[in-house]
């Protein structure tokens, strides 16, 4: 996995945790979890696109 798809990774996994942990602390808010949602496809998009 080349590194700009590393870190968009590490990104999408760090915003999991984050989300999470609003969602239980604060409550559940529907756009984070769309945020979230989208920067997951394109995070699998930039993956397939480059054939990992």
């Amino acid at each position: 996995m080349p590194g700009s798809t590393r870190a968009m990774a590490a990104l999408t996994v760090g915003g999991l945790v984050l989300v999470t942990a609003y969602s239980v602390t604060i409550g559940s808010d529907g756009w984070l979890w769309f945020a979230w949602v989208v920067l997951g496809v394109a995070t699998i998009g930039a993956m397939a696109a480059r054939g990992n």
